[in-house]
């Protein structure tokens, strides 16, 4: 059956293979990559996130492993173990029912256990550098036979510090070998390292200007420092994202940060760098199954990591350049799925926001929210203007029961007389015969004004206050 992958002369036991992973056509780094990667060449490749990098080396370096040879023959270095076992996965899938080998060498699984897996004879490693370094010190592993060597996430591997151990594996090949650098970003430190072991390298970089997705809408929300987690809250509940992941800057403020969201009964757990081997692959495969809403994760964590039902990415802190933006924002919007990248920052981290938006050429757009609702700076207030001028009067409560029965009656109906004088009426001295109207002065004289009390009697009658009569009596006796 004939496709996209067909006419980049992929062999059709991987047509079949990708069809059955509902992947039909090429992206755009898979159809410029692949038939170079075929030529034998040296690539460095930069694309999106997101963009198919994974299958863009992965397709043509499995046509070039010998299924009969019992030697490595090839090998993937990738920063983290997520991504490590990510791509180990995806290999899996490509080569089952092929005769190919596949074996995963992690830093912080069992080493013994690695060693006991090396006898099977793989012909392809994916693995941390770390891992392959030392067993490679421990001669249980050849780089002798390897032909191609791809570095993903190369960038990452610089500022993790491998590069190192990177370049100590590189010297372990044969001089005739492919080498392939594959990543979103290409920071100029890498250039050094291409100039020194690479032979004629080409270049593919896929819409360079386009560093991220165009699926993707950028926000950011401001507030301060102090309200960022209530921020967090709010709109997680506004937005309610089946899968979202939330990014930090410290490891050491996982645990405050996990706490206080808990605490306000959202679903989150952590994944960092520092948590034990099992612990991270248990909360990876509760978010990839769905069990839990949100991903607690630290740039280191979350590289490269492709999971489908990502549909927002939310800085709780700000990214420390736009390389790393890119990165976090990339996990969301994948293969042209729509995304969302929401921002928490302060009044004074307004300008990383503008300093991003200019360096990749993206509109990252300013929102308040308020009333349930997300607005434009400023709109919330002409909102809450307009409902007050829309809300009705309230009327006002009659100020007379004569007034309030005259409001109650129906056109044309005569009023009913009063049976009892309202006691207003009784103390204002007009009695109900007269139906509440004022009498005249002559029926009604008014009372005779009282005379006030001088200070030595007001004084005397304090003293009387609870006295006995005989008492009493006394005391008003003129003297």
């Amino acid at each position: 059956m004939n496709s996209g992958f067909s006419a980049l002369q992929v062999d059709e036991f991987y047509v079949r293979k990708l069809q059955e992973m509902n992947i039909v056509s090429p992206s755009p780094i898979q159809a410029e990559a692949i038939p170079i990667i075929l030529q034998g060449k040296d690539v460095v490749a930069q694309s999106q996130t997101g963009s198919g990098k994974t299958l863009a080396y992965a397709l043509p370096l499995l046509h070039k492993i010998d299924k009969d040879s019992k030697d490595v023959q090839a090998v993937v270095l990738v920063p983290t173990r997520e991504l490590g076992v990510q791509i180990f996965q995806t290999l899996e899938l490509l080569t089952a029912e092929s005769g190919i080998r596949v074996q995963a060498l992690i830093g912080g699984a069992a080493i013994s256990r690695q060693i006991d897996r090396l006898k099977l004879r793989p012909q392809l490693i994916v693995g941390t550098p770390g891992r392959v370094l030392e067993l490679l010190k421990l001669r249980k592993l050849s780089m002798h036979y390897v032909q191609t060597i791809i570095v993903d996430e190369v960038d990452q591997v610089f500022e993790l510090g491998s590069m190192n151990e990177v370049e100590a594996i590189f010297k372990g090949m044969q001089r005739e070998r492919q080498m392939l650098f594959f990543s979103a970003t290409m920071p100029e430190p890498i250039e050094a390292v291409i100039g020194r072991w690479m032979q004629a390298p080409v270049y593919v970089q896929v819409n360079p200007q386009q560093r991220t997705s165009e699926t993707l809408d950028h926000l950011y929300f401001v507030c301060e420092e102090r309200d960022k987690i209530d921020m967090l809250r709010r709109i997680v509940r506004l937005y309610n994202p089946p899968a979202a992941i939330v990014f930090i800057n410290e490891i050491e403020d996982v645990a405050e940060v996990i706490g206080k969201l808990q605490f306000a009964n959202l679903s989150i757990e952590a994944l960092y760098g520092d948590a034990g081997k099992q612990d991270r692959a248990a909360v990876m495969q509760a978010f990839r199954a769905g069990k839990f809403q949100l991903l607690l994760a630290t740039d280191i964590a979350a590289r490269g990591l492709d999971i489908p039902h990502v549909t927002h990415v939310i800085n709780l802190d700000p990214p420390i350049d736009a390389d790393h933006y890119v990165h976090r924002v990339g996990r969301t919007g994948r293969m042209g799925k729509k995304g969302t990248a929401i921002s928490i920052i302060t009044p004074k981290e307004r300008f990383i926001m503008n300093k991003f938006s200019r360096t990749l050429g993206v509109t990252i757009q300013e929102k308040e929210m308020a009333y349930g609702k997300v607005y434009e700076p400023g709109q919330r207030k002409n909102y809450a203007a307009e409902a007050r001028q829309a809300k009705p009067a309230l009327s006002r409560r009659p100020k007379g029961k004569a007034d309030g029965d005259a409001a109650m009656r129906q056109p044309g109906e005569q009023p009913h007389a009063p049976s009892k004088a309202p006691a207003s009426q009784a103390r204002a001295g007009m009695p109900a015969e007269t139906g509440g109207k004022p009498v005249s002065k002559a029926a009604n004289p008014p009372a005779p004004a009282v005379k006030k009390k001088s200070e030595r009697e007001r004084k005397r009658d304090s003293k009387n206050k609870g006295a006995p009569r005989w008492l009493k009596e006394k005391r008003n006796k003129p003297t």
